[in-house]
């Protein structure tokens, strides 16, 4: 497989040759420690010291005023934080933009908590500070001025010569975050006027983990951290000399380099804009369908930010990025988009805004390349512009992954609990004899009585893809509908489709494939499936209306627990975790199969054999996880409960996937929502505890039933091959829902 063209030099760049040479020579030859005194000590010093020369010329400094950071976000932590604290005694306003990076946001943030006051400047339509508003922002007690060189986002270069010159006026310090600037742009802190700038090694191919801060001199900063006097006394720590001699042979090379590397990144850049625009009219497009980000003329020679209208960037980036590795110009989680706070900052569009890509260049990049990103991202650009449907045709040679068309996954698309139980509640409920089960319950589906024996059962649920394959993508949902019922004790009658389907992303073969899983999986459990409706959607979305049928002596509910039930669960968790390492492409085949095989599984069994004992409450683990379902049941049934970690069963891997920050957003917001009622007996990690709260799509029953029935009932699971089948904790005793969880059985539990 070929390598995916590389347009995210903003986000970082590979290590240069000639760095990679010098860091290789530095771990031979110059493993002393800096501080030492004998030979090896002094080459290493020599080295560093080599390095600090490169930096400064690199910015027009002396060396003197150049100390070594761990990168970036250090040296802005340094900078903005140091004058803050050392100047506290002399006001305490600091002024910034709305549109810096969170490592400087985040430190203002911080200092306003310890009462320090922050303006946050706006910026205009192409992302660039008003220096009218700066002046006007300016009192007697402003001590620091932070603003940005250029934008990481836009690449907009902001006028920081004119900024020092207004922050000389009023003998405030100006600090500047020039990052993304440096092997870029001609960098001089004289003509700048400034007095901090920062800098990180791996913005021009220098190695990652490490940067500079230019202080200049004169200037007093309070220290951040403590330790011995390396430095000049304000970054303890033994030098990380491999990484600083690589950080000087990339400012040596950018310094050289710098005149035919910028013209490079500007024709590729200004290329690719070319092909992209081209393309799209070609396609009888109109212009307007494409928005340019940042100033045309005021910014970094390689950075691109398009905004394509009507795209949302979370669902198309999936499309391309194994083929073109660009980022997106809003945040994509697994169940929401946010948009960049830059271009809500400039005003942007919404429409443009959720279609934003950033594409950044390098003075690596090819004209082939160039070529080649163009042709990928305007073919699975323009289906999506021009609304045409796909044909199956000019899909046939290629794989269809459905998790690439959809922002989130499964039922961790589910809306947070907080904004559910909001809009819930604002709505009236038409009193009715006959609904048993309704709109006030947290209750797996509705119920409704059609005489004096029986109800009608009835629930819906649908979501995007949560695995790539059309067909297993079907059956997962149709299981997942059906779960509901079984959860009830009802029996399925009949179910009907609800479809959304992009015609202009994917072949209708694929809408065909899923109904098929979906058939298969209702003949299965019994059922035909009558109809449905269907709408065209930027996304795939599927699920079913499944109607089912109860005696009402046998409903089922979640809030029906009892004092000293036993909890029966009978699938593992971690369908959330390995579909997420799925879609990143870090997930195994043998954890796919058995995350698919897991979601596939009706509880049709598992009904039919627990509810011949007397249950007393059941719910199934889908979205809000085991710790949510739980909870639901808990506080709806006025019981508290303990969970026996040590005996819920866990699809293979889970622990590594968690450690490699696989966690669907699902599952953060189950944690935020329902962790007030939860208490941990013991020390647990926090991949443990998100293990409980990780949002399950087609999950298992969860059954409370009298603790003298429980190991039967078990053991008849187990016998009926549902091998995963486990009793995981007790309803202890009335309370107001909160549930304990310890590390096995007896470990200080509730008695």
């Amino acid at each position: 497989m070929n390598k995916p063209v590389y347009l995210d030099y903003n986000a970082t760049t590979p290590l240069a040759a000639e760095v990679i040479e010098t860091m290789k020579e530095v771990m031979q030859h110059d493993f002393g420690n800096p501080s030492s005194m004998h030979t090896y000590g002094l080459q290493a010093k020599e080295k560093i010291e080599w390095a600090r020369n490169q930096v400064a010329r690199l910015i027009g400094a002396e060396s003197d005023e150049i100390i070594f950071t761990s990168g970036g976000t250090e040296s802005n932590n340094l900078a903005i934080r140091g004058v803050a604290e050392s100047l506290r005694s002399r006001g305490n306003h600091i002024i910034t933009s709305r549109i810096e990076h969170p490592a400087v946001i985040e430190v203002c943030r911080f200092l306003e908590k310890q009462n320090f006051r922050v303006t946050y400047l706006p910026v205009d339509e192409f992302g660039i500070v008003s220096l009218e508003k700066l002046r006007e922002a300016i009192t007697p007690a402003t001590i620091l001025i932070t603003i940005m060189q250029s934008n990481n986002e836009t690449g907009t270069l902001q006028p920081v010569s004119e900024i020092g010159r207004i922050a000389r006026e009023h003998e405030i310090i100006f600090h500047t975050d020039a990052a993304q600037s440096a092997g870029k742009v001609s960098l001089d802190v004289a003509q700048l006027h400034v007095d901090l700038l920062s800098l990180a090694g791996h913005k021009f191919y220098g190695p990652k983990g490490i940067g500079a801060l230019y202080i200049r001199r004169g200037i007093e900063l309070a220290r951040t951290i403590f330790g011995a006097e390396h430095e000049r006394n304000l970054r303890p720590g033994t030098e990380n000399v491999i990484a600083i001699a690589g950080l000087g042979k990339a400012a040596e090379i950018a310094v050289r380099d710098l005149e035919t590397g910028s013209r490079r990144m500007k024709e590729t850049r200004d290329l690719l804009y070319e092909k992209i625009r081209d393309a799209l009219v070609a396609a009888g497009l109109s212009e307007e369908v494409v928005k340019l980000n940042g100033h045309p003329e005021l910014r970094l020679p390689n950075t691109l930010n398009l905004s394509f209208l009507g795209v949302d960037a979370g669902t198309y980036l999936p499309l391309i990025n194994d083929k073109v590795a660009v980022s997106a110009g809003a945040a994509c989680h697994s169940d929401k988009t946010e948009i960049s706070y830059v271009l809500e900052a400039m005003k942007v569009p919404l429409d443009y805004a959720l279609g934003t890509v950033r594409f950044s260049t390098g003075r690596m990049t090819t004209d082939e390349e160039i070529e080649e990103a163009a042709a990928i991202i305007t073919k699975n650009l323009i289906p999506l512009l021009s609304r045409e449907p796909v044909s199956i045709a000019a899909e046939e040679d290629e794989e269809i992954k459905l998790t690439r068309y959809t922002h989130g996954l499964g039922c961790a698309c589910k809306i947070q609990p907080s904004v559910l139980e909001k809009v819930l509640r604002e709505l009236p409920v038409l009193p009715d004899p006959h609904v048993l089960i309704g709109p006030e319950s947290s209750d797996d589906a509705a119920v409704y009585k059609i005489d004096e024996k029986r109800a009608l059962v009835l629930t819906t649920d649908f979501f995007t893809p949560i695995v790539d394959d059309p067909y297993h993508f079907g059956a997962i949902a149709a299981a997942n509908a059906l779960s509901d019922i079984y959860a009830m004790g009802a029996k399925p009658l009949f179910a009907l489709n609800i479809v959304g389907f992009p015609i202009n992303r994917l072949p209708v073969n694929v809408l065909s494939s899923i109904l098929k899983g979906a058939t298969d999986k209702a003949t299965e459990a019994g059922i035909p499936i009558l109809g449905g409706h269907t709408i065209e959607d930027p996304e795939p979305k599927y699920g079913l209306v499944v109607a089912g049928i109860v005696e009402i002596t046998k409903i089922q509910s979640n809030k029906t627990a009892r004092q000293d039930d036993s909890l029966i669960l009978t699938k593992p968790l971690g369908t959330g975790i390995i579909t997420t390492a799925m879609k990143r492409g870090i997930a195994s085949p043998e954890q796919i199969q058995a995350a698919v095989v897991n979601m596939s599984g009706l509880n049709r069994k598992a009904a039919e054999i627990l509810f011949q004992f007397p249950v007393s409450s059941c719910t199934d683990i889908t979205g809000f996880g085991l710790l949510g379902h739980l909870s639901e049941m808990t506080t709806g049934s006025k019981m508290d409960a303990d969970i026996y970690f040590k005996k819920i069963n866990l699809l293979p891997g889970i622990r590594e996937l968690i450690a490699r920050d696989s966690i669907p957003g699902g599952t953060l917001n189950n944690r935020d929502y329902y962790g007030h009622l939860i208490s941990w007996n013991g020390s647990f990690s926090d991949a443990e505890k998100l293990l409980l709260f990780d949002a399950q799509t087609s999950g298992g029953l969860l059954v409370a039933l009298p603790q003298q029935h429980a190991e039967q009932a078990l053991q008849a699971c187990l016998d009926a091959g549902l091998k995963d089948t486990a009793i995981i904790g007790r309803i202890t005793g009335p309370g107001v829902g909160k549930i304990i969880v310890t590390r096995k059985q007896g470990d200080g539990v509730t008695k």
